[in-house]
């Protein structure tokens, strides 16, 4: 399906320029989106290089393995064909729960790491298997906790409410989310995508090795932990927290959506970077060795994306330069009014799909033109925190992996994207319209 999508946009973009005249501006957006493509997979070079880094001091210190027995009964129903001592049950859950936390910038090693484990135990390689769709789609409906960035940017533009968007994003992501797990589940189901779904296949015998020394939390290690690492670590956490309540007795004068911003923010991914690194290093762990062994796939897997990140982001420009995104929004603007989008905020909703960049300045605008506090501007916020860009997403972790063969991921995708964007505009205007 991705396929031909990615011709008919293409050829669309192509008619639609020649016929408003915009032919040297669709050439430029070929050239710059090229360019921007390759900058972005360059620029996530180190960001996955220190992240699977942490992954595997995760890995060899055996927290994998907790993190699997205490959510593994979820994981396990939503996963059914991989296996419970797999890793990519780790890699999954840290990358949904970074999500969760606003976290995209460590979500996104985890997520391609997760796709990697999943693809040991694919008999087809450059088909996505069930398990991998299903992922897509929770990573698309993008379930969120802490949609931080979005409450920074309202308190930057003066809203005296810049947290009135937490429940309208949790009720829109958590729709997006049942709707992607639901659409996965039964479109996995019809004849079209059940007879080229991919045989499960065990990992191979070194692999089986890998996981098992990378999960077994009891095995002896050649370094031991030592109790003075344990109080040590303590008193680093005890230190932590009293600069943290220190920080947060500072803060008491500050706006709340700004003093939410900076705690989230600012403390969240140091934190979770100091938790993991610790728990190597009190486990005995040669936490060094272990980040330095990480990161080399880091610089892998980003020369592997980047024929697909070039791919899907230049079709993406060549239609947002040639017009099409304005064409479908005034198409479809007297009916999405009558649901309670307005128009004004139709633009953000067709362009979050499809480029994260472009989305965020047009929220930004809305809300510098309209008013954070408004409704428009109540409505671009949540569509911002409730959803994903989806095509990012899918050309970034199928492209780590080499799937060509999508099948069913792009329609349950945009099903979660349509719940999630459904769900924002219904609690919105039930809030504040």
């Amino acid at each position: 399906m991705l396929n031909g999508l990615i011709v008919i946009v293409a050829l669309a973009a192509v008619l639609l320029a020649a016929l408003a005249g915009q032919m040297q501006a669709l050439t430029d957006a070929i050239i710059s989106s090229a360019g921007s493509a390759v900058e972005l997979a360059i620029g996530l070079v180190g960001v996955m290089a220190f992240f699977l880094g942490l992954f595997r001091v995760a890995e060899d210190a055996g927290a994998l393995r907790h993190l699997v027995r205490l959510l593994g009964p979820v994981m396990q129903r939503l996963f059914p064909g991989v296996p419970v001592d797999s890793p990519a049950m780790g890699a999954m859950i840290l990358n949904i729960a970074a999500n969760m936390l606003g976290l995209a910038n460590a979500a996104t090693p985890f997520g391609i790491k997760a796709m990697e484990e999943l693809d040991k135990i694919n008999s087809k390689r450059g088909t996505a298997t069930n398990a991998m769709v299903l992922f897509l789609a929770i990573n698309t409906s993008a379930l969120a906790v802490l949609p931080s960035g979005v409450i920074g940017l309202r308190a930057s533009v003066g809203s005296q409410d810049a947290m009135g968007i937490f429940f309208p994003t949790w009720f829109a992501s958590g729709c997006a989310t049942l709707v992607g797990i639901t659409a996965a589940l039964l479109l996995s189901r019809l004849p079209a995508y059940r007879h080229t779904e991919p045989a499960p296949v065990s990992p191979t015998p070194a692999d089986s090795a890998d996981s098992e020394a990378a999960l077994e939390f009891d095995a002896p290690t050649p370094l031991d932990p030592k109790p003075a690492r344990l109080w040590l670590a303590r008193l680093f956490w005890l230190v932590l927290a009293g600069l943290l309540a220190r920080f947060v007795w500072n803060s008491q004068t500050e706006a709340t959506g700004d003093f939410i911003t900076a705690l989230t923010s600012a403390w969240m991914l140091p934190t979770l970077v100091a938790a993991l690194m610790l728990y190597g290093w009190v486990r005995g762990i040669r936490v060094y060795d272990s980040l330095a062994e990480g990161a080399k796939q880091g610089f892998e897997v980003a020369i592997r994306i980047i024929p697909f990140l070039v791919t899907i982001l230049v079709v993406i420009g060549m239609f947002r330069a040639s017009g099409g995104i304005d064409l479908i929004a005034g198409l479809i603007s007297p009916f999405t009014t009558i649901i309670g989008l307005p128009a004004e905020a139709l633009p953000m909703a067709l362009l979050r799909p499809l480029t994260g960049s472009g989305a965020f300045g047009v929220m930004a605008e809305a809300m510098t033109v309209h008013g954070a506090d408004s409704l428009v501007g109540y409505m671009v916020s949540t569509f911002q925190g409730s959803t994903e860009t989806t095509f990012y997403t899918l050309a970034v972790y199928y492209g780590a992996v080499g799937i060509r063969e999508t099948r069913h991921t792009v329609p349950a995708c945009l099903l979660a994207d349509t719940a999630g964007i459904l769900g924002a505009v219904f609690i919105v205007n039930l809030m504040f319209g």
